[in-house]
């Protein structure tokens, strides 16, 4: 069987023709994966009064012994899939880091088992419950391939200046479920993987959107096809999609509810959000009517200006206040590791985004500095590529990169997609790196790590690696 027809199996021949509320204690219930969200439907289930195994393939998984402490009486198979327990099952309840793929999953959902995640039993809980309290909660849906993270936040942002209770979470800070344990959440804020997107069905967002889309987990999806799939899962019964007119990959294939809200780099439709300039400098705006200038932001670069934009149309489709939703837009300083201001010595800016794990994050970072610059970026790129063609990294270096500086694994595999005359250096570590990249910045210049890369091979995590880096600058350049 081929992934795309698991894909396609799994999200429209199984489960998007179940009803929406929670199979009953005959159902027969197998969460994959531990760790943070393995518990977390775990938890869930038991509360419930739900039957259900566990599996995960690890000897000694994360949070194995919490789940034996909090549900003795729970089987519990570790060290590999217990094909027998898959094939019994009704509902597979998989972790988004398991693939559907995997050959024990796929037989089980061949036999019948549905597939479906955490986020999948969230849906169906409060569609549930607002069915019975008869008032639903405002639910905003948010994925991309870059700036889920910033536009999530931002939002929860807005809906707190708004004087209301946000409910973030998700791929983001706490597991859905657990966003069920809050009553007096006023709005739920979700930020959703491909991963978490492949088996949820159930979603119907009051406001969802598709930020942008760049090859990104190739090493997971054998084409973007199967990627784009993924993502366009989101807009599945949403009431408003707001989605990136300047990338075609974002605009909704499945029908909405209400309507549609675009944003753009460019300048906007009459009733749309977009990018205004003038003598002042450039303004997001909404049709002809300028909103704020991005003087007045603290938030830097195109790639945060459009995020910016996503999260007003979000907002607005919830009747978020909008005099609050500026004052929370100017006060955001943005996330570690996106595009994070570190600095500034001897003229030359230092900024980390080491969250810039694949092509279009790294290309958002270099265009969205390199614009407003008085001189050129310092780039320094590399790590475990997971598969990714770098290809177009090369336009934007070219226009905007004095000196690429290359780590890690697959730092060569960039450097090869690169035309004669990009001055490329090579570093044996990070701190090589920064110490190349002091010696070599010029005043106007910026120095930006943004590796276009996972960070794996060097690192625990990309916030490993984007913490050392803010202590290289810290300790070496700054004091």
């Amino acid at each position: 069987m081929t992934r795309s027809t698991l894909v396609k199996k799994t999200a429209a021949e199984s489960a998007d023709n179940q009803p929406s509320g929670l199979i009953g204690s005959s159902c027969h219930r197998v969460i994959i994966g531990l760790g943070k969200t393995g518990l977390s439907c775990a938890r869930y289930l038991y509360h419930q009064g739900l039957p259900f195994k566990i599996v995960d393939t690890r000897e000694k998984p994360p949070g194995e012994a919490e789940c034996r402490q909090l549900f003795p009486d729970i089987p519990l198979h570790t060290g590999g899939f217990n094909e027998q327990w898959l094939m019994a099952a009704d509902e597979l309840v998989v972790s988004p880091g398991i693939a559907l793929s995997e050959p024990a999953i796929a037989k089980a959902i061949d036999n019948g088992a549905i597939a479906i995640g955490d986020i999948e039993l969230f849906c169906r809980a409060i569609n549930v419950s607002s069915a019975f309290s008869q008032k639903k909660k405002p639910l905003v849906a948010i994925t991309g391939s870059n700036g889920k993270s910033t536009v999530t936040t931002l939002i929860g942002e807005m809906v707190r200046y708004s004087g209301l209770n946000p409910g973030v979470g998700g791929n983001i800070g706490t597991p859905a479920l657990d966003l069920l344990d809050d009553d007096s959440i006023d709005v739920y804020i979700l930020e959703l993987s491909s991963f978490q997107l492949e088996t949820t069905h159930s979603l119907r967002a009051t406001a969802a959107t598709v930020l942008n889309l760049s090859p990104d987990h190739m090493d997971r999806y054998p084409t973007l096809v199967e990627y784009h799939q993924a993502k366009q899962r989101i807009y599945k019964g949403c009431a408003t999609a707001v989605f990136n007119r300047d990338d075609p990959l974002t605009s909704p294939l499945l029908p909405v509810t209400a309507g549609a809200v675009t944003f753009t780099c460019g300048s906007p439709d009459l009733g749309q959000m977009g990018l205004l300039s003038d003598d002042d400098g450039v303004w997001l705006s909404k049709g002809l009517e300028k909103l704020i200038n991005t003087r007045q932001m603290k938030l830097k670069g195109r790639h945060n200006y459009l995020n910016a934009l996503a999260a007003l149309a979000l907002g607005e489709a919830i009747g978020l206040d909008t005099s609050a939703m500026f004052e929370a837009l100017m006060a955001f300083p943005g996330l570690k590791h996106r595009c994070q201001w570190l600095g500034e010595h001897d003229g030359v800016a230092w900024f980390n985004d080491s969250k810039a794990t694949n092509v279009g994050a790294s290309v958002a970072a270099i265009e969205g500095l390199g614009e407003g610059l008085e001189g050129k970026v310092i780039l320094i790129a590399g790590g475990d590529g997971k598969g990714a063609d770098f290809s177009d990294l090369q336009p934007a270096v070219e226009r905007y990169v004095r000196h690429l500086i290359l780590i890690g694994r697959d730092g060569p595999a960039i450097g090869r997609v690169m035309k004669e005359g990009v001055d490329i250096r090579k570093a044996a570590s990070l701190e090589d790196a920064v110490s190349l990249s002091a010696a070599l910045a010029k005043q106007g210049d910026a120095v930006l790590l943004a590796p276009a890369c996972a960070s794996f091979d060097m690192f625990n995590s990309f916030e490993h690696r984007g913490d050392r880096f803010a202590e290289l600058v810290n300790g070496l350049i700054l004091c």
